[in-house]
């Protein structure tokens, strides 16, 4: 899952995480934890919070499957994380697009599902969340926000309600899971 701050991915993954009402057939859907230089207290994510050098040090040790720095923080995927895809699970990951290309090369056939809301949206709620100064938002309001080379594998336009959103969303990954499974067999 990849889209500018402020698209709302932490709070879909949340409520994919807690459960839909409605969703009848549950998705085989687990959800990695993000190793990130950033303390609890500035996140709504539960995440497993490192200072820099031992962000570093387990770099070196190879501690994980994913790696990448943005907005000034480190952040990290365990491989333990990613090991449910051996079981059949979808891995949902909340990750960056400044790395997808990477990420793509070390897991051919990812699924990237891009979110998004218009600029308002974005700054309205950057905004609400209080991390950044209102010029810092602006700047990263007017970054380009280019995707990797091919475009996503799904879409969705997170601007009205989280309930409505998360209904989107189920649809879209319900809808994929049973073209994926059409074609690959992977997921029943």
């Amino acid at each position: 899952m990849i889209g500018p701050s402020g698209a709302g991915k932490d709070s879909l993954l949340n409520g994919l995480r807690n459960g839909l009402p409605g969703m009848d057939t549950p998705l085989p859907l687990y959800f990695a934890k993000r190793t990130i230089t950033r303390s609890h207290h500035q996140s709504n994510e539960n995440h497993e919070f490192v200072d820099e050098p031992t962000f570093e040090s387990m770099l070196h040790n190879n501690a994980f499957a994913l790696n990448w720095f943005a907005n000034g923080l480190h952040y990290g995927i365990r491989h333990s994380e990613l090991s449910q895809m051996h079981a059949g699970m979808w891995v949902m990951v909340n990750g960056s697009r400044a790395y997808l290309e990477e990420a793509k090369k070390r897991f051919p056939g990812l699924t990237v599902l891009h979110i998004t809301a218009p600029k308002e949206v974005l700054r309205t709620r950057l905004l609400m969340r209080g991390r950044e100064s209102e010029q810092d938002i602006e700047a990263r309001l007017n970054r380009p926000q280019s995707l990797a080379s091919e475009p996503p594998d799904l879409c969705l336009l997170n601007e009205g309600s989280l309930e409505e959103s998360l209904g989107t969303l189920k649809k879209l990954l319900h809808q994929h899971t049973s073209t994926y499974s059409k074609n690959t067999g992977y997921i029943e």
